[in-house]
């Protein structure tokens, strides 16, 4: 495996392919793989890879990735209301 990787590396320098393009297209492959190899389960992909389900949805986001359900945080209300004191006055 090492070797084949080398390989790779060596191929990638060849070609011109910069540090950030080439960490790009390993990240997406892999997440794309995970995400095959856990029938598209976002969290079972997430520990294949070692990262946190909410940085593979980052991540499937910034790649554009398939569909990404977010659960999101409801919304607090714009204008509160002051709670009043009970009790005497």
């Amino acid at each position: 495996m090492k070797q084949e990787f080398d390989v790779l590396v060596e191929h990638l320098l060849a070609g011109n392919i910069f540090l950030e393009e080439a960490i790009e297209l390993l990240e997406k492959r892999m997440i794309q793989g995970a995400l095959v190899k856990s029938g598209g389960k976002q969290t079972a992909a997430s520990k294949l890879l070692g990262i946190h389900r909410n940085t593979l949805q980052r991540k499937m986001v910034q790649f554009e990735l398939g569909n990404v359900r977010t659960r999101r945080k409801p919304l607090v209300r714009a204008t509160r209301t002051p709670r009043r004191k009970s009790g005497a006055a």
